[in-house]
């Protein structure tokens, strides 16, 4: 079986990577996203295990159309009752790029059209859409002229972890997250500090990772569990098998520190559910009050872009970043990710490493930065 796994720029490779430990063949790394190869097996273990991936597509109809009528009559061509059965919810989500259609959710809803009635014709009753909880969601991509059905096997995005409160809203996706951690190179046997954490995004990744938890250990429900396709036998062998295998005591030094309360205590609450709260370690702090809590580690944090600060503010917040950096943090390496490409130059470190992603529609720059005691020529020459 043919998948495609979407994801988010710049993290392509290190998805095409997690999907191949996962058992997936024939892996190619596309632009935001990856297609793989697999059988039932691998397709529910990339659900239930990748971290670094959206949402994961099998496409299962393709076809030509430059107008309305061509895609209705299309779409209708194909038996759309080994899919979707009369007494099941579907949804369908477009995306175009194409000169002969404007908008993705006309499209979406010409599909629609085409699929309530065929199935009518053959079955003499109709499926009913319900865009919040389907049964069955179908992912339609039209690009210039060629069209793509595909199944989603994934549902709700994957991203959405379920560790979180309602109303808890974090500045960074969790996939994002997981995925800077990748880049950065960063291992359970290094010490992790957020000097800015928020809700814990980082912490929090990290501790899934440390523990060998599954990405979507909280979710209950995913596109494959309503597809006639579906192996429940063997997806429940693979849920018992997966937390059979969590390690909830991991060796793992995770610290982070923010100035508002009431994210800290959102932090806590999900390392808590998690239950790895004993291995998250977050208090109320400046990041200029926090201190290293091990000689040598990794820092990883998201400081705020400025875009409602005046420049001088932003641009003197950066470099009080940079002086916590040098004067505290020698013997670590930090990794920080910004929109505001101008006010980064005011850390006053020379990155090593430069990295291109997307903070949702932000172009970011997530860069790293090695902390030595004294000058990087004289540390190699010790």
């Amino acid at each position: 079986m043919e998948f495609v796994a979407k994801t988010l720029f710049g993290l392509e490779e290190v998805l095409a990577q997690e999907l191949k430990d996962l058992g997936a063949q024939n892996v190619q790394p596309l632009k935001r996203a990856v297609s793989f190869e697999g059988d039932l097996k691998v397709m529910y273990t990339a659900n239930l295990y990748c971290r670094l991936a959206i949402k994961i597509l099998t496409p299962i109809y393709e076809f030509q159309a430059s107008d309305e009528r061509q895609l209705y009559d299309q779409v209708k061509a194909f038996d759309w009752t080994k899919w979707i059965a009369v007494d099941q919810t579907f949804a369908i989500d477009g995306t175009v790029n194409s000169d002969f259609f404007s908008h993705s959710k006309y499209v979406a809803l010409k599909m629609k059209d085409a699929v309530v009635d065929q199935i009518r014709d053959r079955k003499g009753r109709r499926p009913s859409v319900d865009t919040t909880h389907p049964d069955i969601m179908l992912n339609l991509r039209v690009f210039k002229d060629q069209c793509t059905v595909s199944f989603d096997t994934s549902g709700e995005l994957l991203n959405r972890r379920g560790y979180r409160g309602r109303g808890h809203l974090a500045p960074l996706n969790e996939v994002l997250a997981a995925g800077m951690l990748k880049l950065s190179g960063w291992t359970p046997e290094r010490p992790l500090h957020d000097l800015m954490c928020g809700t814990g995004t980082f912490l929090l990744e990290a501790a899934m990772m440390a523990a060998n938890m599954p990405a979507g250990v909280f979710r209950r429900k995913f596109g494959f569990v309503s597809w006639q396709h579906h192996d429940p036998v063997m997806w429940n062998d693979i849920r018992k098998q997966s937390s059979a295998s969590i390690n909830y005591d991991p060796k793992v030094n995770l610290y982070g520190g923010d100035k508002d309360n009431r994210s800290v205590n959102a932090a806590l609450a999900s390392a808590r559910l998690l239950r790895l709260e004993k291995k998250v370690k977050i208090e109320r702090k400046l990041f200029d009050q926090q201190e290293p809590q091990a000689f040598s580690g990794m820092i990883i944090s998201n400081p705020p872009y400025g875009e409602r600060m005046p420049k001088t503010d932003i641009e003197a917040f950066y470099s009080l970043v940079g002086d916590t950096l040098k004067k505290k943090f020698s013997g670590y390496e930090a990794w920080l990710i910004s929109s505001n490409v101008s006010a980064m130059k005011h850390i006053g470190l020379r990155p090593s490493r430069k990295i291109t992603l997307y903070n949702g529609a932000l172009e970011c720059k997530f860069q790293k930065y090695e902390l030595y005691s004294g000058t990087k020529k004289a540390r190699s020459a010790q």
